[in-house]
C-alpha cells in the first residue's frame, strides 16, 4: 500500500458471512467476493473491483457538483477526480485559465460517464488503465446504478 492510499474497507462480519449470500446461490458460485448491505460500502466494493479489473489508478462516483460519494484508489487522486469530474464532463463550464489547463492535462487519462439516477445526475470518473478502462467503467456504471436503485 502506498503512503497516500487509504486502507481497504472491510465489510462487517454479517456482510461477509455465508448467510449473506442469496438463498439461490451457494458461496462457491457467488461471483462477488465482497458484499455489503450498506450502500456506501457496496459502492466502494464496486469501484474497487472496477479499479482492479481496469488497472485504473482511481475511480470515483460524485454528484453533479463534485461532491465525492464513493471512491477507490489513493485518496488525493480520488479527491482531485471528484473536484474536476463536473468540469471534465462539461469543459465549456471552465472559467479560469489555470483550471482549464488542469482539465486539459487530465482529459487524455480520464474517462467520465454521466449516469442518470432518478432524474439526478451522478458522475463516474476513472483515471488510468487506458486499454481496459472502457469495459471496466461500463461494469462500474451498471453496478453503481444497481446499488443506488436498491438503496432508494
Amino acid at each position: 500500500m502506498q503512503a497516500n492510499e487509504r486502507p481497504a474497507f472491510h465489510a462487517p462480519a454479517a456482510a461477509t458471512a455465508e448467510g449473506a449470500h442469496p438463498p439461490s446461490s451457494s458461496p462457491s458460485s457467488e461471483r462477488r467476493r465482497r458484499r455489503s448491505e450498506d450502500p456506501v460500502t457496496a459502492l466502494h466494493y464496486q469501484l474497487a473491483a472496477a479499479r482492479s479489473a481496469g488497472h485504473l489508478e482511481a475511480v470515483v462516483l460524485v454528484d453533479d457538483s463534485g461532491c465525492l460519494v464513493a471512491g477507490a484508489g489513493a485518496w488525493p487522486v480520488c479527491e482531485e477526480l471528484a473536484a474536476y469530474a463536473p468540469l471534465l464532463a462539461n469543459p465549456s463550464a471552465v472559467a479560469s485559465a489555470s483550471v482549464g489547463s488542469r482539465v486539459a492535462a487530465l482529459s487524455p487519462e480520464v474517462e467520465v460517464r454521466s449516469l442518470d439516477f432518478d432524474g439526478a445526475e451522478v458522475l463516474l470518473c476513472g483515471r488510468g488503465g487506458a486499454a481496459a478502462r472502457g469495459d471496466s467503467m461500463s461494469r462500474a456504471a451498471a453496478g453503481c446504478l444497481r446499488i443506488l436503485r436498491a438503496a432508494a
